[in-house]
């Protein structure tokens, strides 16, 4: 996808009320993101897509939402306050302060090779090489101090993921859920990660939403429920709108595993216009029974599986698919874009913006659009938006000539536009629009509903 592409995108998030920089007002820096009317929207219907697919409609997982503040032992337990971290160097000649390892991992996917030294990897800001100061290690987590009665003992921290809080309540849900292995407890929340060098719009934030799944196996069965959730979650973004084209299994380096995986598999979107565009939307990852084991360790606590059919206990190991919400909005905005040509009033042609969301995601899911603000349109406008509302989230417009309406619906993907006009004054009937073929039905005023039911999901 070219450079310009995904600035036209970018833009429109902007412009259209999907996303903002935060605190824009006073510069804008690039740590995290508000989402707008229409990014709320496009982020819930893919925080309820995924948790449909991979909680409502199994048998096998329950949800959890445990919390972001979490106590220094969960995060030692897990080896996190030590190995959580970046490494992160500055350049000389003008002051960016960049992730030594994301510049390592840049220069490999453009040159093919990685880096010897500092000295061969030129500043992404400013070009010049050989200007970088020595590396420094940075934390990767945000600490919060509780004021608390107890004498402190150290920070407490947010979540870098929701991981943590998924294992130290493992024998909870599985008790209380009354499940055993295999089964999984799944989560979507806030997450907060002390990134290097932020930015690249949705991508890189140091406040994002989480969607993890922690599913439990016997060890033995765990290669073989590894590939299964990679399947699974490649089918997710396909059935959503993304092009398996644009889509690429990624297995991680056994070198380049962290120290609580045994396997890591990545699904990686095609951002950019080339195969050094690639980027990871998915990390599906076999933990083994790294994290149990060590919150059992730590803690004291039994979380170990009683297998009644072969009398004996064992530390399952947990499968994890996991990835950002907030990336996943980026990459469906990216898919979503497309640009073409679309008939104007004066018999020519304009080019024509137009995101073609799956209508599961589309934030918008019908514009009503009286052809005028004449008295007896208007209402009759009015009462069918609020019939429709009672389903889904509908845009009532009445502003300016109804190709430019058009246009605007067009351009934030709503799947439908309904136009009273005229003739509804004397047939009862409406017109409805396609966003994708642009075709024109009419249809009677007291099937609208019914229409669109056939045609809309309600959930």
């Amino acid at each position: 996808m070219p450079a310009d592409r995904i600035d036209a995108v970018v833009s429109l998030a902007h412009r259209r009320g999907f996303a903002f920089p935060s605190g824009e007002i006073y510069g804008g820096e690039p740590v995290a993101w508000d989402y707008g009317p229409l990014g709320v929207e496009l982020k819930e219907h893919l925080r309820r897509q995924w948790w449909r697919s991979m909680v409502q409609q199994r048998d096998d997982v329950v949800g959890l939402d445990s919390a972001v503040i979490q106590a220094r032992e969960v995060f030692a337990a897990a080896g996190l306050l030590d190995t959580y971290a970046q490494t992160r160097a500055r350049c000389r000649a003008c002051g960016h302060i960049r992730s030594l390892d994301r510049m390592v991992e840049e220069v490999t996917r453009r040159e093919g090779r990685a880096p010897q030294t500092l000295e061969d990897i030129s500043c992404p800001s400013c070009g010049t090489r050989g200007t970088f100061t020595d590396p420094e290690r940075v934390s990767g987590l945000f600490g919060a101090w509780p004021d608390r009665a107890a004498p402190v003992t150290g920070p407490y921290y947010l979540r870098p993921e929701a991981a943590a809080g998924t294992f130290v309540n493992f024998a909870n849900v599985m008790i209380a859920a009354r499940k055993k292995p295999p089964f999984g407890i799944a989560q979507i929340g806030r997450a907060f990660r002390n990134i290097v060098g932020p930015g690249e719009f949705l991508l890189r934030s140091r406040e994002l939403e989480s969607m993890e799944l922690e599913f439990f196996v016997e060890p033995g069965s765990d290669d073989h429920w590894l590939e299964y959730w990679v399947q699974q979650r490649w089918d997710w973004y396909v059935d959503l709108g993304l092009a398996p084209e644009q889509l690429r299994r990624v297995e991680m380096s056994t070198a380049g595993l962290p120290q609580h995986a045994k396997r890591v598999v990545e699904i990686a979107y095609r951002f950019g216009g080339s195969d050094a565009d690639f980027l990871a939307l998915e990390g599906v990852t076999n933990r083994a029974d790294y994290d149990l084991t060590a919150h059992a360790k730590h803690s004291g606590a039994d979380l170990t599986y009683f297998d009644q059919d072969r009398g004996e206990r064992w530390v399952p190991y947990a499968i994890e698919p996991a990835s950002s919400l907030t990336a996943t909005v980026f990459a469906f905005l990216l898919a979503a874009y497309d640009e073409d040509e679309a008939p104007n009033t004066k018999g020519g042609v304009d080019k024509r913006t137009v995101l073609r969301f799956d209508p599961r995601l589309a934030p918008v899911k019908v514009a009503v659009l009286p052809l005028s603000r004449n008295a007896d349109l208007s209402p009759k406008a009015r009462d069918l938006s609020a019939v429709l509302r009672r389903r889904w989230v509908v845009e009532f417009d009445d502003s300016q000539a109804i190709g430019r309406r058009y246009r605007r619906q067009d351009e934030i993907g709503t799947p439908y536009c309904v136009t009273i006009d005229f003739g509804t004054l004397t047939d009862d009937a409406v017109t409805v629009r396609d966003r994708d073929t642009m075709a024109q039905q009419r249809v009677a005023l007291d099937q609208v509903e019914r229409y669109l039911l056939e045609r809309l999901p309600t959930g």
